[in-house]
């Protein structure tokens, strides 16, 4: 039997039944709540962590603009409308990609997108017949502050795929794609024209400097530095990294670990790509 009194007894259930309602009627106030909720509801089991990692990767977008995730000019392929086929077909080719602008005299002055799928009538219905300028698409220009939600929705509804990058000045500083969104949200896409070299796990660069693949197996890191990270604890170095930096490490943040020091060479908003890495002097 309780030692306390009636009334006291009630007001302690009273005091337990509120908490229990405050917990099912309250509603986040923040994000950071939103996500606390999300995570706990993981970690009971109620959706798996893929799912989880895609709600987080969604709720990170609408914060994301377009300058965080562009592909700068310095990287864009590029075909210039007075090119030939025989001049621009080889670099479509071992680009790998759907989609191209399509320049006139420089990358600012953009004339319109090539679609790679346009260019079946060079196979079909001869050279002679093919023109360049006939083919291409408008091409969809934003400015660099674009929110990414905003930019993904204008994708959906207007039916396009890519968009040119004007910088503040009103040059082009790059392009975007909606994979490239999409990738923010669920992470790296990869097709079965990307190529994978197990080979390039690890790769030398100067004198003791690597650069080092995140998906690297901790086992064939050790064998390969004759090191002694644990190899039940993880499974790739990345996660070993990952672990020690405690969050989602951003490009040239730095970590040490038993003497080896890790650079941050590429991530995305999911994982770990590329990283640098210096051993101790003696190794």
């Amino acid at each position: 039997m309780s030692d306390e009194p009636p009334s006291s007894q009630k007001q302690s259930e009273k005091s337990w039944l509120r908490k229990l309602l405050n917990t099912f009627t309250n509603e986040p106030t923040s994000r950071a709540e939103l996500l606390t909720i999300i995570k706990e509801a993981a970690e009971r089991n109620l959706f798996d962590q893929e799912a989880l990692h895609i709600i987080e990767g969604a709720l990170e977008v609408s914060d994301q603009r377009v300058h965080d995730i562009l592909v700068p000019r310095s990287k864009m392929v590029v075909v210039r409308i007075e090119e030939t086929p025989e001049q621009f077909l080889p670099r479509i080719i071992e680009s790998g990609h759907s989609r191209f602008p399509v320049i006139e005299e420089s990358t600012d002055n953009v004339r319109g997108i090539l679609l790679a799928k346009d260019l079946l009538p060079l196979v079909l219905g001869g050279k002679d017949e093919f023109s360049l300028e006939t083919i291409i698409r408008p091409a969809n220009v934003i400015p660099e502050s674009k929110r990414l939600n905003i930019l993904l929705r204008e994708f959906r509804e207007n039916r396009y795929h890519m968009a040119m990058v004007l910088d503040e000045y009103g040059g082009i500083s790059g392009l975007v794609t909606i994979e490239d969104i999409l990738e923010e949200i669920v992470g790296e896409i990869e097709d079965e024209t990307d190529e994978e070299d197990h080979d390039t796990d690890i790769r030398k660069l100067e004198h003791n400097a690597f650069v080092v693949r995140a998906l690297t197996p901790v086992d064939d890191f050790n064998a390969y530095f004759n090191s002694g990270f644990p190899e039940d604890e993880f499974d790739t170095i990345g996660g070993v990294v990952l672990n020690a930096f405690g969050h989602l490490a951003k490009r040239n943040e730095s970590v040490t670990i038993d003497g080896y020091s890790f650079t941050v060479l590429y991530s995305d908003s999911r994982k770990l790509h590329l990283l640098r890495v210096t051993p101790p002097e003696e190794q």
